[in-house]
């Protein structure tokens, strides 16, 4: 995967920023208020962070005399340099990822995007990000307390993504908020994962590493399948409002069974791939506690607590979204008899993921 990368910083920052311009055009999908709004503050966050990326590897790189990333490796740097470019990494690949203070903008861009844009941006987009956070962090000299800083950034955007998500009635959003909580269930195994590099914990750092990198990719699976399955159920209503909507298993049928699918992985219900991902990120967390100082094991099983909370707070939102779009009573009828399954093609989209 790293030789089949930009190994350059110049090429990285090329590409990295044309990823930036495609996804303006992807979300600018019509020319509303509220849209541009979306893209605007879009686009202001993702350049402040692409230069903090680009501030940070021109750090790296002149300490290793070179703008080649496979000269990277292995670096002498001070503590305090190192720590600064961490933190310009970390915030710079963060705003991309949506980690809580700056997911702002993704609440305000996905529902303007059309919804396979939607899917696009929160199973592919965010996910560089994490990819950039490892990759690069693991060029300097890794220090202790920046894995116990990520799994604190972790635990806020997990929470507080699941709580802003209960709060939503607008579907797309609902989901864009948590994106937001599952960046932070990523950040916990992340956070781990250096935390154990860092301490020479082999076992400690594999364990991290493997609940961040399964979630990453159960997170593209579900909630693909998720903002697909809104997508089909806006199709035919016209609508992202959940308040106007009810009933609609009984006309859509494979949307709510897709839909449903969905729901019960990103809220961790067994046998489903959420609830291994997130198992793992558990045993991560509760090992580092138990190999920890009174601090650390304080730290740890405070996100081990904020984890548990957030599954709960996610089978409850995710129980309010079912109920209220697909069963129920029709809160319009008009709506509601006219609307149909959704195409063929798009349900066989849906039932790609779900079997995923």
């Amino acid at each position: 995967l790293f030789r089949s990368a930009a190994a350059h910083v110049f090429w990285f920052m090329v590409f990295w920023e044309f990823m930036t311009l495609s996804s303006f055009f992807l979300i600018y999908f019509n020319d509303s208020e509220k849209t541009a709004r979306a893209t605007v503050l879009y686009m202001v966050i993702a350049h402040l962070g692409g230069a903090a990326i680009l501030t940070g590897m021109l750090l790296v790189s002149s300490q290793a005399g070179s703008y080649s990333f496979s000269d990277f490796s292995g670096i002498q740097l001070s503590p305090v340099f190192a720590t600064v470019i961490f933190f310009l990494l970390f915030s710079g690949f963060g705003s991309k990822a949506g980690v809580f203070p700056v997911h702002v903008w993704l609440p305000e861009a996905h529902p303007a995007a059309p919804s396979h844009v939607s899917a696009l941006m929160s199973a592919v987009m965010i996910k560089t990000a994490i990819y950039g956070i490892i990759r690069c962090c693991l060029w300097l000299p890794l220090i202790e307390w920046w894995g116990i800083m990520i799994i604190v950034f972790g635990a806020l955007s997990a929470l507080l993504g699941v709580l802003y998500a209960l709060t939503q009635h607008d579907t797309k959003a609902l989901l864009a908020y948590h994106s937001v909580e599952n960046i932070g269930i990523i950040l916990l195994g992340c956070g781990v994962g250096f935390y154990g590099m860092a301490s020479g914990n082999g076992m400690l750092a594999a364990a991290g590493f493997i609940g961040c990198l399964y979630h990453v990719i159960n997170h593209a699976a579900f909630k693909g399948l998720l903002f697909l399955g809104a997508g089909s159920v806006i199709f035919r209503t016209h609508t992202q409002d959940m308040n106007k909507l009810g009933g609609l298993a009984r006309k859509m049928p494979f949307t709510a069974f897709a839909f449903l699918i969905g729901a019960m992985a990103i809220s961790a219900l067994p046998p489903l791939n959420g609830f291994v991902s997130e198992w793992f990120t558990y045993q991560s967390l509760i090992q580092a506690a138990l190999g920890s100082g009174a601090a650390g094991t304080l730290i740890f099983t405070g996100a081990v607590v904020a984890l548990a909370v957030t599954g709960v707070l996610a089978v409850m939102c995710f129980v309010k979204v079912y109920s209220v779009i697909f069963t129920g009573t029709p809160r319009d009828e008009k709506m509601w008899e006219k609307s149909k399954e959704s195409p063929s093609l798009m349900v066989a989209g849906m039932f790609l993921l779900a079997a995923a």
